[in-house]
């Protein structure tokens, strides 16, 4: 890791290593993806395991399910919920200083190794979590949350993951953007100077595993959902950290 406000030393390392990051995770986010949409059961089997089912007041049908899952109405999830979704704000705000910070240190070099680190982590965000995410899969994909199953006390149909044959018609449940955020807070460990990755590391990560476990617990995203959501992150950072890296180097040939 480069130091924080260093000027931009001439680049001798190759933009394999992000490269074949952004390989791998890709290929490993498509393999899960897979994975879950062949065998739902999966996904069926975790959501099942957090539902508690409860007698139907209203109807005498056997085929009707009521029920909820039982960490939904949780007091401490909701608050641990409110305090995670002002991380990614946070982390935000303290990206976009970095780079002023940097400008009012060293003027015209301002552009170090870090800033092109914060400057691809917040283009991950927009991209990843914004614009795939919540703007595309969300919007489109169709997939009814667990909660919204009839297999759950819901009315709409299951699908598996990677299907677009559902019928919600807003926000649905592939894939979480609660995990997505999560996924990128956990690669802005990276960025953190190496005398803070562990005071600041260690609890990034634990939040990064507590936010998409959350979501599944409430029956508000399947297994698969937190999971590629969480995944798409890593795989969009690592594509970033690569442009930036190509284009990098580009501008320091002679």
């Amino acid at each position: 890791m480069y130091d924080d406000f260093a000027a931009y030393p001439k680049r001798t390392a190759s933009f394999g290593r992000p490269l074949a990051f952004f390989l791998a995770l890709s290929a490993s986010w498509c393999l899960l993806l897979l994975l879950f949409n062949r065998f739902p059961e999966i996904d069926l089997s975790v959501a099942r395991s957090v539902f508690t089912n409860a007698p139907c007041p209203w109807t005498d049908s056997a085929g009707d399910v009521c029920g909820m899952f039982a960490y939904d109405k949780d007091r401490l999830f909701v608050i641990l919920r409110s305090m995670t979704l002002a991380l990614p704000y946070v982390a935000v705000a303290v990206l976009l200083a970095i780079p002023f910070l940097s400008w009012r240190k060293l003027g015209p070099d301002w552009r170090t190794p870090k800033i092109d680190q914060c400057m691809a982590a917040l283009l991950s965000l927009a991209l990843g979590c914004g614009l795939i995410v919540n703007l595309f899969l969300k919007a489109f994909s169709g997939r009814p949350r667990p909660r919204d199953t009839d297999l759950f006390g819901g009315a709409l149909d299951f699908v598996q993951a990677g299907s677009f044959a559902g019928k919600c018609l807003r926000n649905c449940s592939f894939i979480s953007g609660e995990s997505s955020s999560a996924g990128w807070l956990l690669c802005l460990v990276l960025l953190l100077p190496p005398r803070w990755r562990v005071p600041l590391g260690v609890p990034l990560a634990v939040v990064s595993v507590i936010m998409p476990t959350m979501r599944v617990l409430t029956g508000a995203h399947y297994l698969s959902d937190a999971v590629l959501g969480w995944l798409l992150s890593l795989v969009i950072f690592a594509a970033m950290l690569t442009v930036f890296e190509i284009f990098s180097a580009r501008s320091q040939q002679p």
